[in-house]
């Protein structure tokens, strides 16, 4: 009698876990990228550049997918994840076309930087009604005039980025830097950073010198480490450069015995997988044996830009995207980034907040921010452009 009830019971759960898989709601995730992107050429990946990316930022959305699915049936739901490859730039408009009649209801842009601006504006327009993620750019723009009330952001801006540099070198009263910056107008926008984080925490350039990578004899000496190194009066290199070429050769290439930091040597960087606190090791080699490489910042925010979306799924299962939005933006839904802290939204940005990892090439020397900086409010909001800074106007 009890081995028959007890068939029943399970017979019985059985159908209602059956009936609950077939009545989840399936929710799409496309991620937005291009074929011919340089960041993903082979030649250049085998460079392996500090804080660029190791490979396609989708196999980070992938990790989260696959290990947030018992989470979401559970709420009756149930995230698909579809690539969408445009050919090239020219290409984009008809590839969003395709996203918009797949009726997306999430997407995330991996997409370079001198890209991003266009496809927003495509993107706004046709899939104004779907959560669009930032998973790779950290243009400070994108964060202030060129916002969007949909647009969120989990991959660091440069503002942040210089900033846990600029704060690490104030804990340590390493107070003077000698700044050689590139010719590309990334290294500019990247410039414009580091010198609004400096001034912010005290840093003094004792000298700003151009770098340029030429084979041309007139030019040697703007490539010459030794030489743009030859002055005594600085504490520390700051190298920026977009490329990275140039910044591989300057670590114990100086003239003098200084550290390096920016574009290699101690680098800012959203993800780091010796980070072996949080959490980080497991998710690290979930990653590595999905996509058989080390996990990079950008397949993090690949990945967190996920993981928020089910974040807000499982706190509210029956809200629209336009409410999940809301919820996401206004710091009330958090995400547990493997980091520490739990990880919220900026409300006037769209921001992830975020420790920021200060790394070389064998693990985390530091995290941002440190201990002593002060915040009235929040102190993850000393990293980046804080409420009353932004320029931003743009409110869900």
């Amino acid at each position: 009698m009890m081995q028959n009830r007890l068939m029943q019971w399970l017979l019985l759960l059985a159908l209602a876990w059956a009936q609950q898989l077939a009545t989840a709601a399936t929710l799409t995730v496309g991620v937005l990228g291009l074929e011919d992107d340089a960041r993903y050429q082979p030649r250049r990946l085998e460079h392996n550049y500090p804080a660029q990316p190791g490979g396609r930022a989708l196999e980070g959305a992938a990790v989260a997918v696959e290990e947030s699915a018992p989470e979401l049936d559970a709420v009756g739901h149930k995230l698909v994840l579809r690539s969408f490859l445009a050919a090239n730039s020219a290409d984009l408009p008809r590839v969003v076309a395709q996203m918009n009649a797949a009726k997306l209801q999430y997407v995330l842009l991996d997409l370079p930087d001198s890209e991003m601006k266009s496809a927003l504006a495509s993107t706004s327009a046709a899939l104004g009604s779907a959560l669009i993620f930032n998973i790779g750019s950290g243009l400070d723009a994108l964060r202030g005039t060129a916002c969007m009330a949909n647009l969120l952001h989990t991959y660091p801006s440069e503002a942040m980025r210089s900033d846990a540099l600029a704060q690490y070198l104030a804990a340590r009263s390493w107070n003077q830097a000698l700044v050689l910056y590139g010719p590309r107008a990334q290294d500019k926008l990247q410039l414009e950073a580091w010198l609004r984080s400096a001034k912010r925490y005290g840093i003094k350039t004792a000298k700003q010198t151009a770098f340029k990578l030429s084979t041309d004899p007139r030019e040697r000496e703007q490539s010459n480490v030794r030489l743009l190194t030859n002055d005594k009066s600085y504490d520390v290199v700051e190298v920026i450069d977009s490329d990275g070429e140039f910044a591989r050769g300057v670590p114990f290439n100086t003239q003098w015995p200084r550290p390096v930091l920016g574009a290699n040597g101690l680098v800012a960087l959203a993800w780091h997988p010796q980070w072996g606190l949080n959490g980080g090791p497991q998710l690290s080699r979930r990653f590595m044996r999905s996509a058989h490489r080390p996990m990079t910042g950008q397949d993090w925010a690949a990945w967190a830009a996920v993981k928020a979306v089910v974040a807000v799924l499982s706190e509210k299962p029956k809200s629209s995207v336009t409410e999940q939005l809301k919820l996401l933006r206004s710091g009330q839904v958090a995400v547990d980034g493997f980091k520490g802290p739990r990880l919220t939204f900026r409300a006037w940005d769209g921001q992830l907040r975020q420790p920021v990892f200060l790394a070389h090439a064998d693990g985390v020397a530091a995290v941002a921010p440190f201990d002593g900086v002060m915040h009235p409010t929040e102190v993850l909001d000393t990293l980046g452009v804080d409420e009353k800074e932004s320029p931003c106007t743009a409110r869900p």
